[in-house]
């Protein structure tokens, strides 16, 4: 479902770079965090721009279910080619390439990173909407522009983690979907299919699935009550991460004073 993609994308963000409640595999400081968080659960969603009936067809009257109907015809439809490895490649080179586009205005000491701060823009608009941290899509979109204008002008040095976050936050849709019965057809354009003899034995036809796709489905279907319960977690891990930056910014360690509350010295 949208939301929990976004929301499984905001945790991947969190667990990659925070040192005390994640890998730790790419610090960043507080404000890359939050921000990082909202764009990987924007790209999280991005996907499904294949579904005409996806949250992002909503983001703008007519426009956004037009170009969503598009795309979906250029890449084979809903879980075709916006659902492979190679998409999630694309998606990389689009995210460094974006990081080229850039403008120096005369009123400003230094170049602008156009291409990163108007995807952030799409991508936090997106995520703030299937998050419910905005109610409508015009607060959604003031949001995005406000966060993304932010970050471009007065923390440029944040775009520097851009096209990681932005890839990841994709890779994890399709991680998620691998969880469930529908499953992806990775290896696109070429999708093998299983032999008969595969076909016929119960678990292994429903890993790699008549159609060629390829699943884990330890979900089951999309929107199932497994899904919601693995949710239910991920959320505490996002509101604690989120919570644990928020703090961080006023110089306070929230894991180091949890700490002392319960093992105090």
């Amino acid at each position: 479902m949208g939301g929990h993609h976004a929301m499984t994308g905001a945790a991947a963000w969190i667990a990659i770079t925070a040192t005390g409640h994640g890998f730790g595999w790419y610090e960043v400081d507080p404000l890359g965090t939050i921000t990082g968080a909202l764009l990987c659960a924007g790209a999280a969603m991005l996907p499904d721009a294949d579904h005409s009936s996806a949250t992002i067809a909503h983001s703008v009257p007519f426009v956004g279910k037009a170009v969503t109907e598009g795309i979906s015809k250029a890449s084979g439809g809903h879980r075709h080619g916006l659902h492979a490895l190679l998409a999630v490649l694309c998606a990389w080179f689009l995210a460094v390439g974006l990081g080229w586009l850039t403008w120096q205005p005369s009123w400003w000491h230094q170049p602008i990173a156009v291409g990163p701060a108007v995807m952030t823009a799409a991508a936090v608009t997106f995520a703030m909407k299937a998050l419910k941290v905005a109610k409508t899509w015009p607060q959604a979109w003031l949001g995005g522009f406000a966060i993304a204008g932010f970050v471009a002008f007065f923390a440029p040095e944040q775009q520097s983690w851009f096209a990681l976050c932005f890839t990841v936050g994709y890779a994890v849709h399709l991680a998620g979907d691998f969880l469930t019965t529908g499953g992806l057809p990775l290896f696109w354009p070429w999708v093998p299919k299983p032999p008969k003899a595969w076909r016929e034995i119960p678990v292994l036809s429903s890993i790699w699935t008549s159609g060629g796709y390829w699943a884990m489905p330890v979900l089951g279907n999309a929107g199932s009550v497994r899904e919601w319960l693995m949710l239910v977690p991920i959320t505490v891990y996002v509101g604690y991460g989120i919570l644990h930056a928020v703090i961080a910014m006023f110089g306070i360690d929230l894991t180091e004073v949890m700490a002392e509350v319960w093992m105090p010295r």
